[in-house]
């Protein structure tokens, strides 16, 4: 598989060294990257036996078979639809762009023309599987988040004292927070919606790990799951395991056995 990669910050450098250096994905390869900087474009390149795209546009134009976003909600919601409608899958890792749900009926539709999928890393969070489960007879009454961090992964959250920056819907946390709630749309999506899922964000100095307390209710009974993930070592507001989702997503799409 020949993958085309844009952004490359935590997660697209992680996808390099997994995927070009250790050999992680089996037959497949990340042959080109875009990203903003050019300097850093170049880096990469040259370490990971990669090539540069100059912009987006060239990137589609190329043979690569598959693209991952891991840039922002911005890129997202600029290129998708030109990603799909070049005949390309797309990997989605900021999740946060898919908040409107006319946005998403846009990109459905363009995949059924296009004959593609998009795909959503499950990120930093788990219970999805429960969510789109007690969902399908339309009996999931309540889903709702605590998301915890430490103040240097929050904009504006104080050094000194715990504080709840944010409380109300998902749809209202993602245009306040873009790159540290996108947890709360792929919740929004198995469950609820992005407007009836309910999002908690604390910023706490005591802790050094981004946590997440998932609470959902239906005729299934009740659900309560905690997450505790270590950031990724240079970067406080990306959890490893949102990196982790990325390649297991890479990992599964093709699989014959679907889990969950």
């Amino acid at each position: 598989m020949k993958i085309g990669l844009i952004g490359c910050g935590n997660i697209g450098k992680f996808l390099l060294q997994s995927i070009n250096t250790h050999k992680l994905l089996e037959d497949s390869k990340i042959i080109g990257i875009y990203t903003r900087n050019p300097t850093s474009a170049q880096q990469l390149a040259a370490e990971y036996d990669t090539a540069v795209f100059e912009n987006i546009e060239s990137l589609l134009q190329s043979d690569v078979d598959l693209v991952v976003e891991a840039a922002t909600v911005e890129v997202v919601k600029q290129n998708a639809s030109s990603i799909l409608s070049s005949g390309k899958d797309l990997v989605l890792s900021s999740v946060g762009a898919l908040s409107d749900l006319n946005f998403i009926q846009s990109l459905e539709e363009i995949c059924k023309v296009n004959g593609k999928k998009i795909h959503l890393p499950s990120g930093a969070i788990g219970g999805l599987d429960v969510l789109k489960a007690a969902k399908s007879n339309g009996e999931l009454e309540s889903v709702s988040i605590i998301t915890r961090k430490p103040p240097q992964a929050l904009p504006g959250a104080p050094l000194d004292k715990e504080q709840v920056l944010f409380e109300g819907s998902a749809k209202e946390a993602i245009e306040l927070f873009p790159k540290n709630i996108n947890v709360s749309i792929i919740l929004s999506l198995a469950g609820l919606g992005p407007d009836k899922t309910r999002v908690k964000i604390i910023s706490d100095p005591c802790i050094k790990k981004n946590s997440h307390c998932i609470e959902a209710k239906g005729s299934f009974g009740d659900l309560s799951i905690k997450v505790e993930n270590d950031p990724m070592p240079n970067n406080p507001k990306t959890s490893y395991l949102a990196a982790l989702s990325v390649l297991s997503s890479l990992k599964n799409k093709d699989a014959v056995i679907q889990v969950g």
